[in-house]
Order: C-alpha cells, then sequence, then structure tokens
C-alpha cells in the first residue's frame, strides 16, 4: 500500500476521486484550499484508491495521509 499525504496544513476543498477508482501518477485527487490558494494532492503512482480518509470540508494537517492507493 502507497500513502499519499498533504504537503501542508489546509482544507479539503474537493475530492476527485473516489474508493476504487483507477489512478495514474500525477494524477489529482484531491485539492486542498489554503489563503485562497487551491492545490492539489497527487498520485505517486498509478494503482486504485484503496482508502480516502478525509471529505471535502475537513482540515488536513502536513504531512498526514489523505488517500491509500493499493499494491
Amino acid at each position: 500500500m502507497t500513502d499519499v499525504r498533504a504537503e501542508l496544513t489546509a482544507s479539503v476543498f474537493k475530492v476527485e476521486v473516489a474508493v476504487g477508482d483507477e489512478v495514474e501518477e500525477g494524477q489529482p485527487l484531491v485539492i486542498l484550499e489554503s489563503m485562497k490558494m487551491e492545490i492539489p494532492v497527487i498520485s505517486t503512482r498509478a494503482g486504485r484508491i484503496e482508502e480516502l480518509l478525509f471529505s471535502e470540508g475537513d482540515i488536513v494537517e502536513e504531512g498526514a495521509v489523505v488517500a491509500r492507493l493499493a499494491d
């Protein structure tokens, strides 16, 4: 399993994928919003979304796991 982490503390503006979706490396998974800027959290590799740990409106801390990709 591969963890995809937030690079900064922000709120979850939009979730772009769902559990079970196949994703490509570099694909945005979640859009974070901080100080009116939108920051994508991108997939580090191709795979299937195993788990999403946050919902729209949630606050994530820097380094928090936002999604898990199945191996």
